[in-house]
């Protein structure tokens, strides 16, 4: 357990504390207003920055240095768009609120799904793809927006019914919430807690892959938490049905929201076990895969920056920086050059010293 407290205080990470009227203490607070009175928020839809969607795949622009990032548009351009395409600006009402930026604009999201793919495209000069093939060609500053954006996209189009009377739902002008028509329950997004784990015997790191991973994918083990159960017993619970090893210490290291499958709330932890008991059993209903990596091996991995080709199939590919995944196995990294660079304390026995 010393190794794991030493661990948290190497990699935590503080936030700095805001101050009563800073810039973020302002936007959260402009949120929540938005939030909760439909007129304000009416009123911010006017002059808001918008992020297109076409049946869930946001509208991307491919940049000079290969990567993508959100068309940039703004409510008079999206009102233009829809009324070029003989669509009533009345659509702008199912828009979302998802944020805010740092200028204090207030941001939306809108999935225009029922309006011709192509031609939308071609007005905006950008793509709708797949956010499981452009997540990780976003930039790690615009990937979290787009993954909240589609979460609620999809949460609003399969929430438009009670779940105890099926009368419909109706939404506040925010889309923060949903009403029931029938008994007034109020529903608010869900995620699902997933824990995500980087189990280590000391000298190596357990991965393990699924079948749907990319040729040479390894990750961290990770499974939907359980009801009823804290973040340490659901580690330990996972590791032991993937892998059948028993952890013995847990400890946390950072979070994430994950789009994938629906909107997950990924809790990331590093773990121990006991080198004597490291022989790992693979359940392959969960994985295809799990096995122990060592230093040097996830060292090498780091530095890939493509799936390996079909002419090197052994090769190791690890989740990319966008991915929990490769927060957890980096700092387990750092924490072995850590030790490697520290020089062993003495024992006193040794040199014939009593303490």
């Amino acid at each position: 357990m010393v190794l794991f407290r030493a661990l948290k205080v190497l990699l935590s990470t503080t936030c700095p504390p805001a101050r009563h009227g800073s810039g973020y203490v302002s936007r959260m607070r402009y949120l929540h207003q938005l939030k909760e009175d439909d007129e304000a928020c009416a009123a911010a839809l006017q002059n808001a920055h918008f992020l297109l969607f076409h049946r869930l795949a946001p509208l991307l622009k491919h940049t000079e240095d290969g990567t993508f990032r959100p068309a940039a548009l703004r409510s008079s351009d999206v009102l233009k768009l829809l009324e070029g395409l003989g669509s009533s600006g009345s659509l702008l009402e199912e828009s979302v609120l998802i944020g805010c930026s740092e200028q204090n604009h207030a941001q939306f999201c809108l999935d225009v799904g029922d309006l011709h793919q192509g031609a939308l495209e071609d007005a905006c000069q950008g793509r709708f793809m797949d956010l499981r093939k452009s997540f990780f060609l976003l930039a790690a500053s615009e990937a979290p927006l787009v993954a909240k954006a589609q979460a609620l996209l999809r949460w609003h189009q399969t929430s438009g019914f009670c779940c105890t009377t099926g009368y419909p739902t109706h939404r506040n002008r925010a889309g923060s919430q949903r009403v029931s028509r029938g008994n007034g329950a109020v529903y608010y997004p869900t995620v699902s807690p997933v824990v995500i784990v980087l189990v280590s015997d000391g000298e190596r790191c357990l991965l393990g892959r699924q079948p749907s991973f990319p040729r040479g994918m390894y990750s961290a083990l990770a499974g939907f938490c359980d009801v009823g159960e804290s973040l340490p017993e659901a580690v330990r619970r996972e590791v032991a049905e993937e892998a059948g090893l028993e952890v013995h210490a847990v400890a946390y290291s950072s979070s994430q929201h994950w789009p994938f499958p629906h909107s997950s709330f990924m809790l990331g932890c590093h773990a121990s076990v006991n080198p004597a008991h490291s022989q790992v059993d693979v359940d392959h209903r969960e994985l295809e895969d799990a096995r122990w990596f060592t230093y040097e091996e996830i060292s090498s991995a780091l530095q890939v920056q493509a799936p390996p080709t079909r002419s090197a199939p052994g090769a190791l590919w690890l989740p990319p920086k966008h991915a929990i995944a490769n927060r957890l196995i980096t700092e387990w990294v750092t924490r072995q050059e850590w030790l490697r660079s520290t020089p062993p304390t003495p024992d006193p026995q040794a040199s014939g010293r009593t303490p």
